[in-house]
């Protein structure tokens, strides 16, 4: 099979799960909680298995994380979503590396070859900076790893380090649904807010910048 058909398959395949979570997933933080609160004393792994699964079909992460937040707390909750979230995108990475890495690398010229290897150089840091720049879907990061050479360990580390202050952000608005004025909701509100207010202010930065060097 030509490396292209197989990339063409892989994005078939992400798309089909996709659909299957849009159609067959609540999608409201309230509608998650009702799925999972039955189980009682299950329902921390349930809901990690569930995060799990749901990753690699590009599910909003932010809506687990607030379902998270009303299902247990912001506490227990925050500690659900990091461990969710990070065998989440452990699982899209594996999908990608399993079946899109090699035909990645057969297109690959030679400028992307001379990138990929200076990422898989600094692996964990360009995983970092990635997981905590605004704006960069996650969903999408996690294939985008498993396409490149970085290794698994440093992409987990990276991933988990990287998301947990969002992942207790949303939990924690979620716990505090309600309560706004409350000291976990105002923190999450901040960092929500400021990593968005720091990359916009960079990139004024960066036009000023070049502005001025045109």
């Amino acid at each position: 099979m030509g490396s292209r058909r197989k990339l063409i398959l892989l994005a078939v395949a992400i798309a089909a799960l996709f659909a299957a979570a849009a159609l067959g997933v609540p999608h409201s933080p309230d509608g998650l909680r009702a799925l999972v609160a039955p189980l009682g004393t299950f329902a921390t792994v349930a809901f990690v298995a569930i995060w799990a699964a749901l990753t690699p079909a590009l599910f909003p992460g932010t809506v687990l994380a607030a379902a998270s937040g009303l299902l247990f707390g912001t506490a227990i909750g925050t500690g659900v979503s990091i461990v969710g979230a990070t065998l989440g995108s452990a699982l899209a990475f594996g999908i990608a590396r399993r079946f899109g890495r090699r035909a990645a690398d057969d297109l690959s010229g030679a400028r992307i070859q001379r990138l990929q290897e200076r990422i898989e150089r600094r692996g964990f840091l360009a995983v970092l900076y990635a997981r905590l720049a605004p704006g960069v879907p996650v969903t999408l990061l996690n294939y985008a790893g498993g396409l490149s050479r970085v290794r698994l360990r440093d992409f987990v580390l990276a991933i988990a380090i990287g998301g947990a202050p969002r992942a207790f952000a949303y939990t924690a608005l979620g716990g505090s649904f309600g309560n706004w004025n409350s000291a976990p909701a105002l923190i999450a509100i901040a960092l929500i807010a400021l990593p968005t207010l720091a990359g916009a202010l960079l990139l004024i930065r960066a036009r000023v910048r070049a502005a001025a060097t045109a």
